[in-house]
């Protein structure tokens, strides 16, 4: 063995040993942990370990690493979880939605029975953690540009969404239920009620897409069960969680005290306004879970990315600890698959998004073009999914 050979091999058994050495796989070092699962908002460094999350505390040495991640100056919080977006489209990988932070997600009905394969094959290779709400509608959204009942309750077909559950209950975490009037007609409570008689025997949650609806809300809240979601919470069209005079239903806020959930759905077309959210904030009714309900038009336009969206909320005045809250520690209770995570507790996965929160002024803008400017925008900087950096 020549020298040169000598050097390269001794080098490489030399790195070997400093792994086999480390204390730690990974450590995330100098960040504001903002951990609200432990009511936990400090400066500490995070330390990894075989995947899971090993300590949480001051100054451990960068030489007790492997692998350092230089979070001065920024936030240290569990990986993001967004109940509600759309991942089918090819276009929109699940690896470019990792890089936002969101180390898991729900695809919230974009396909049914008929065709959820899709979308399965999609969530076996994503990056991240990636479940599915199954459409009631068994073609999912928009088949064959139509809306899925206007045309009547054929394609709610509860024999096959429970099939298509049993088969493939490691993917499939609850059923998603579109009521808008341009989707179920004035057919919305029969959609729910079988959308209820699919989801009841398998245990699992609906998800109801509610606003301008044709029935009144208080209606079709009696018909959900405890943990069942309603999205587009702060849709500004009829029948949305106010009365005329812009005072929340109190029919709403004992749903939500039965156990009712209720998720914010950024979207683009008609799921919320400035005016309502702040209004309902106002009056104290702020999202259990705050979700992008991003596709690929949205990754241009309006919501960009969970933390985009996030950011809206702190400008509302909604204090960032309890925003944090509703894409973690808020979200993972949503679906008992998700109970593990949204956790910096010792023992958890390791899945950590590092986030900027940046000073400035920056625009933001609500379904109808209204815009209002910020001081403050999250970015992500630094995703770990699992123990391991991907981001």
């Amino acid at each position: 063995m020549n020298r040169r050979k000598f050097l390269r091999v001794a080098a490489v058994l030399a790195w070997r040993g400093s792994l086999a050495a480390a204390e730690y796989d990974l450590v995330i070092l100098g960040g504001r942990v903002i951990d609200p699962s432990q009511r936990m908002d400090r400066m500490a460094d995070v330390a990894i370990r075989n995947g899971k999350i090993a300590a949480i505390r001051g100054q451990i040495s960068s030489s007790a690493a492997a692998e350092t991640i230089d979070a001065r100056g920024k936030l240290v919080v569990p990986g993001l979880i967004d109940i509600h977006l759309h991942a089918r489209d090819a276009a929109l990988p699940p690896s470019e939605i990792l890089s936002t932070g969101v180390t898991t997600m729900v695809d919230a009905g974009s396909r049914g029975a008929d065709n959820v394969d899709q979308l399965i094959e999609i969530a076996k290779h994503a990056p991240n953690r990636m479940r599915i709400l199954l459409n009631i509608g068994r073609l999912g959204n928009n088949p064959n540009g139509r809306a899925e009942f206007l045309d009547g309750l054929e394609p709610a077909d509860v024999e096959k969404a429970r099939a298509a559950v049993g088969q493939n209950r490691e993917w499939i975490v609850g059923i998603k239920a579109r009521l808008s009037r341009g989707i179920s007609g004035d057919r919305d409570l029969e959609v729910l009620q079988r959308a209820v008689q699919a989801a009841g025997p398998l245990r699992i949650p609906i998800m109801i897409h509610m606003g301008d609806t044709a029935s009144p809300l208080p209606q079709i809240l009696a018909l959900l069960r405890p943990g069942d979601i309603v999205s587009h919470m702060y849709a500004p069209t009829s029948h949305g969680i106010m009365d005329d005079s812009g005072v929340v239903l109190p029919e709403v806020r004992e749903a939500r005290r039965r156990g009712i959930r209720f998720d914010f759905g950024n979207g683009r077309t008609e799921h919320w306004s400035w005016d309502i959210a702040q209004r309902a904030l106002n009056q104290g009714f702020a999202p259990d879970t705050i979700s992008s309900d991003l596709d690929l038009a949205g990754r241009k336009e309006q919501v960009l990315d969970l933390p985009n969206v996030l950011s809206k909320f702190l400008l509302m005045g909604m204090p960032l600890n309890q925003v944090i809250a509703c894409a973690t520690s808020n979200a993972s209770r949503a679906f008992r698959e998700f109970n593990a995570y949204g956790t910096l507790r010792p023992g958890a996965v390791a899945d950590v998004t590092v986030l900027e929160e940046m000073q400035g002024d920056f625009e933001f803008v609500d379904n109808f073009k209204n815009k209002r400017n910020g001081s403050r925008k999250l970015v992500a900087r630094a995703v770990v999914v699992g123990g391991r950096r991907a981001v």
